[in-house]
Parts: C-alpha cells; structure tokens; sequence
C-alpha cells in the first residue's frame, strides 16, 4: 500500500463509499438544453435578510426563466451561530413572498427532492468520501498545529506585510507521513484536513461573471482547511462538493465572496468536478446623508424581510419591486406590458447592476399602491384577512363578521381606469376602512374653515330633504349642483373664481360638506359610492350628529 493510500485509509478507514458511489446516487439531471439549476443557500443563523431575499428572488427568476430547479440548501456548518427554528424561520420568509423552491428544505426535519439531503450537517459522510479521494491523491493532508503555531505564523506574516494564510513556508505538514500521522493520532493530538494546494504565486485565474464580467485574480496558493477538528467541513468545501452533487449551474451570491473564486475554482478542479457559473450581486445600497451605503441589519428595519410582512406589504408588490432591483429593463417592460403575469419576463444576469441596487422605500410604496389598486376587492379582502389575521385582530374580527360590507367597502372606485391609490399596505387598511365602521371611527368632522357653521347647518339641512338613496351615480351630483345654486353657491369652481363676490362659494364647497358630515373627512373616494355602503339611515343618522356639533 503506498503512502497515500495508507494516509487516507488512516484518516478514513470506516469511509466505504467513493466518490464514484456519489455521482451515481446524485446522477445528471435531466433537463431541457439550457436549463439553469441555482440555489439558496443560507445559514440559520437568525432572520432572513432583504439582500437574502434579493439573492434568492434573482436565482428562482433565472431558473424559472429557463424551466430550470430552484433549491434551498441549509449550511449549518457553524452550529455555534445557530438560532432555534433557524431553518423554518428561512422557509416562512421565502413563503411569504411567494418564493416556492422546487427541492430542498422545508423545515428542521422535512425536505423534498432526489440530491438530499439538502443540509450541510447530514451530509458528513460524503464529504469525508470526497476528501478521502483527495487524501489518496496526494491532494490532501492532516495538519496537527495547535493554535499557538498558528498564532506565530499571522503575527510573522503581519509583521513582513505576507500573504496570510498556510502555504509554502508555514505549511509545515504539507509532507507529513503517514508513519507521523499515525503516531500523532495516537497520541491524541487534533488535527484539521487541509488541500494540498498545487497553486502558484506567478499564475493568474480568469473567469466570467454572470453580472460583473471578466475577473482576473492570482491563483490560489493556499493549503485551505478542508475539514475541521471536529471533522465538519468549511464553507469552501462544502460547497464544492454540494453544487457538483447537486448539479448547481449557477452560483448567485453576494460579491464579497469573489475573492474566493480562485479556491473554488481549484477545488472543482482538483476534485474533476465542471465549476458552475458565478454571478456575483452588488450589496442592496441605501441613501444617506448625500451619500450611500449598505443596507444594514442594525440601522435598518427594512433589512429584515419579516418587516415587509408585519407592515403588509403584498408578496406581489414586493415582487415587483424586487425585479425593477434585479433587472433594468424591467420597469420598461412593465409599462409596456401592464397586465401581463411577471412570470412572462425574460430575467437576464447581464441586466443586473454591477455596482449596487439602491433600495428606495418610496419607490416599493409607489410600487405598492399601484399594485393593490389593480386588485379586485375579492382579493384585496383575501389578502387583507390573512393579513390582519396575524397583525390586527380587531380589524379582522370586523372585516370577517360582515364578508360583503367589507368586499363593498374594497369596491369602491375599483376596477376604473384610473384606480384610486389609498392602499400601499396592508397595515393602511384600518385608516382607510375606519369611517365604515363604529368601532374604528373617532367621529371627528375635518370641516374646512371658508364657510360659517350657519351655512354648513343650512347645506346639510336641505341635502337630508333632497337625499334619494335609490338614485343613480350619474343624479348624484347634479342634484348638489342644483342645490348648490339655490343656497347662492357658483355650479363650478371656474365660476366662483371669475366673480367670487357673487356667490358663497361654489358647489366643490357644498359637496366638501356633506362629505365630511358623512365620513369625517375632506379627501376619500366617490362619496355616491361611499353613501350607498354606508346605507341611508347611517348617512342621515350621520348628518343629524354633524348638525348637533355645527350647532355646538
């Protein structure tokens, strides 16, 4: 038995499976020509981040885009930093943006798909498998410096301005022998597995980015770890070996990992793996005091996408903003395309911003309103009851005890050409609904100041005797502009404004009255429409109360 291959047996003799056994158990997928497979791949480390969201939205669009798989791969390799319900915490915050993936996990303990499992912790074995093959290679050895050496070695490499890192030089167990390895083991001393990097200081790597384009970088020449202490792999391993098992095409992550491609790269190399593609994303950058910076988990509450459920923004609305972030052509495409399904667009990496999508709270508001205003009230009264299930008991007691109040409220002034845009979340609803009902309503009465009370008392006096209930949308306002000129008020604004001695004020005055006697409020929607939700004896009930309070 050569050196090699007693070093691998002596370091994994109970591994019985080879690398050989894997690429059968996890076989080429079978997917159309240019199907794209990518993944998300997070620690359960604690909430999920908006720059998370981004990074999985932009993968699920690229795979769906091409009838590829979206996967989930949970890397809890650092158990230390691990939250308690880490993974479903993941998953629900995917979910409640609709993000479905098409394999992975589902929670601590479920999962779906033929390349699992799909968390780092359960695949020990057939990274040991991997590593074994390297050892027998001669592209692998243990390494047994305590952290004393390992100390040294950073404070030399800081004091002569080195390359950190174990290579050449430092790499004092690079040649180790299995005689050695064996007795230290004995001995009880710990050990990590590192590569046997064949990398040179004078060779550079090139590789094409998905979104920034071409890199150069100098090849790597350091002897990684490859399994820690306790026998868990690193990040770089770990992922080497998942995205060729798991047949990942494409790598979508945030950029501050390009600085490892060249390891990667090395590593599916040395380990006959085809290296997938890489797009790596520009951190999600904010505004601030003239200048920008990165959103951030401790500065910002947006960062957490638990923040856009709790506040009730619309996985749909969230969508939409997320695509006008990935992609630039996407708001051109929407405005050219006002109805179609978002799923019809055609996601591009080289559409994607090399510096750093700006995130705009007042563009996803925008986003968001225009949104829920193309909603029909069905769905805006699903949507909102989920919500307020969760977020607002009192207003979904109120908006599930009377289904169809609630829906007519919705449907007011919706489904028009020019939809009105009250709602930008769902957290607005109880404002918006708030003079419809008792429970809510502060009975204020937002009267502007230009006319006297005695007017205000006359105007609502005679609109209780001319009041049809029964009458159409189209009579509504004429019969105000009627009673309007008989109290001395201009039929039109434009009127009033050419003589404004002539009269008391005009008929947007008489109308503003009677609004805010019926709903408290100077601004709402199509007060014909408001009034005949609110039901007749509720509207004159309303205009008594207001003519009680004008009289004082």
């Amino acid at each position: 038995m050569d050196s090699n291959k007693r070093m691998s047996e002596l370091l994994f003799g109970n591994i019985t499976k080879t690398p050989e056994d894997y690429e059968r158990i996890y076989p080429k997928r079978n997917l159309e020509e240019g199907a794209v497979v990518t993944r998300f791949s997070p620690s359960p480390t604690g909430f999920l981040h908006f720059g998370g969201l981004f990074a999985a939205f932009a993968a699920r669009s690229a795979a769906k885009a091409t009838n590829g798989v979206f996967y989930l791969r949970i890397e809890d390799t650092d158990k230390k930093r691990e939250v308690e319900n880490g993974v479903s915490l993941i998953v629900k915050g995917l979910k409640d943006f609709g993000i479905e993936t098409d394999e992975g996990a589902l929670s601590e303990t479920e999962e779906k798909g033929a390349y699992g499992p799909y968390t780092q912790s359960r695949r020990t074995e057939i990274y040991h498998a991997y590593v074994k093959s390297l050892v027998e290679k001669g592209l692998a050895y243990p390494c047994f410096m305590t952290e004393e050496e390992l100390s040294e070695i950073r404070k030399k490499q800081e004091a002569e301005k080195l390359l950190p890192g174990i290579y050449g030089e430092f790499a004092k167990y690079r040649d180790i022998s299995a005689e050695d390895a064996e007795k230290r083991i004995k001995n009880g001393d710990e050990y990590v597995v590192r590569l046997k990097s064949p990398g040179s200081a004078e060779k550079r790597i090139k590789f094409k980015d998905g979104i920034k384009g071409e890199i150069e970088m100098p090849e790597n020449i350091l002897d990684i770890v490859l399994l820690k202490k306790d026998g868990t792999p690193t990040y770089h391993f770990a992922h080497a070996v998942d995205d060729h098992l798991m047949r990942t095409t494409h790598v979508i992550r945030g950029d501050e990992w390009i600085s490892s491609v060249p390891i990667h790269l090395q590593l599916f190399y040395l380990c006959g793996f085809k290296p997938p593609k890489y797009a790596h994303i520009s951190p999600i950058m904010k505004e601030e005091n003239g200048g920008k910076r990165k959103l951030s988990k401790r500065k910002d509450p947006e960062a957490a996408v638990s923040f856009y459920s709790e506040v009730g923004y619309p996985k749909g609305a969230v969508w939409e903003y997320l695509m006008t972030l990935a992609n630039s052509n996407y708001e051109d495409w929407r405005l050219a395309n006002p109805d179609a399904d978002i799923e019809s667009f055609k996601f591009s990496f080289s559409k994607m911003s090399k510096a750093g999508a700006l995130f705009d709270m007042v563009k996803l508001t925008d986003i968001s309103k225009t949104y829920i205003s193309r909603l029909s009230a069905e769905e805006v009264y699903d949507m909102v009851t989920d919500w307020a299930r969760e977020n607002n008991e009192k207003l979904y007691k109120l908006l599930v005890d009377d289904e169809e109040y609630a829906k007519a409220i919705f449907a007011i002034e919706r489904g028009n050409k020019k939809p009105r845009k009250d709602i930008a979340s769902w957290s607005d609803v109880e404002n918006y609904v708030s003079y419809f009902y008792s429970e809510l309503w502060d009975k204020k009465l937002d009267f502007a100041d230009n006319l006297s009370n005695e007017d205000m008392i006359e105007i609502l006096e005679l609109y209780k005797n001319i009041y049809n209930p029964n009458g159409s949308g189209e009579e509504w306002f004429p019969a105000v502009r009627d009673m309007a000129v008989t109290l001395g008020y201009a039929k039109a604004p434009k009127e009033y404004k050419k003589n404004p001695d002539n009269y008391k004020g005009h008929v947007g005055d008489v109308a503003g009255v009677i609004r805010v006697a019926a709903t408290g409020r100077r601004n709402t929607p199509d007060l014909y429409e408001i009034m005949q939700v609110l039901g007749s004896d509720e509207v004159m009930k309303r205009f008594d109360e207001a003519i009680e309070k004008l009289r004082g």
